[in-house]
């Protein structure tokens, strides 16, 4: 007995070194004034992209712009837009002109070895647009019917593709994508294959018709910081997470598409 209460004690005071030693050698997470050690989360925008950040005067306004602030408001610090060309987005990332780029990027699997992005906020990917009570709720839905789209586009490459895939449909190619959407408004096409983008442009200008929206394809947009600071990312996914479950993401998306 005595040697099984001895035994028990030693592996207690064992288990309570390892604790103790994991506790010590386990970093703690960094403090936001670690990550954002200029007091301000320097945002990298180009704001020259409609309706993500453009000029109104001299203030950049924008979906990106407003997600930048509900970001900043989110985690109680102050943010500062640091206007870029987009070819010098990353570049000014790398060489840490600024924290984090929110400027409507693709992620680009090519880039993940220098920099690190966070969760999509937005997928401007295809979308299959028909007038609201339409039977038409996927592309496998178009056998017979008329597809609008714009005339050598991603939406054209897509289209060939499903050519291919289901019984026939009537292609209807268009020289721009408003085109090809004012044809299923005015009847003349079912159906109309444009970016997300286009597609919530041309309903917020046009909020007497009433459409439905089906997801073909994803190109989804995210914010980017430099690959040495994954803690950054953390923080920054934490935040938009709580934006989405708020429902401020979805508002900020809404009043501008």
């Amino acid at each position: 007995m005595a040697a099984r209460t001895q035994w028990l004690i030693a592996f207690l005071v064992i288990t309570g070194i390892i604790a103790a030693t994991t506790l010590l050698i386990t970093p703690r997470p960094p403090s936001l004034a670690e990550l954002f050690p200029s007091g301000q989360i320097r945002v990298g925008v180009d704001p020259s992209y409609a309706p993500f950040a453009f000029y109104i005067g001299d203030d950049i306004q924008g979906l990106d712009i407003d997600l930048a602030w509900a970001i900043g408001n989110d985690l109680g610090i102050p943010v500062r837009l640091v206007a870029l060309g987009f070819d010098g987005l990353y570049d000014a990332l790398i060489t840490d002109q600024v924290d984090v780029l929110i400027s409507a990027l693709p992620i680009e699997v090519s880039r993940l070895d220098r920099v690190i992005y966070t969760n999509p906020y937005f997928n401007a990917g295809l979308v299959l647009v028909s007038p609201h009570d339409s039977p038409i709720l996927s592309m496998r839905d178009l056998a017979g019917l008329r597809l609008a789209y714009e005339y050598g586009s991603t939406a054209h490459t897509e289209v060939n593709r499903w050519l291919r895939r289901i019984r026939p449909f009537v292609s209807q190619p268009y020289e721009l994508e408003s085109y090809a959407l004012d044809a299923v408004r005015l009847g003349d096409a079912d159906a109309a294959l444009v970016d997300a983008i286009s597609a919530g442009l041309y309903a917020r200008d046009h909020a007497e018709w009433t459409i439905q929206q089906a997801q073909v394809t994803d190109l989804l947009y995210a914010a980017a910081v430099r690959a040495d600071y994954p803690a950054r990312v953390t923080v920054l996914n934490e935040s938009i997470k709580r934006l989405f479950e708020r429902g401020e993401l979805q508002q900020i998306i809404a009043r501008w598409l």
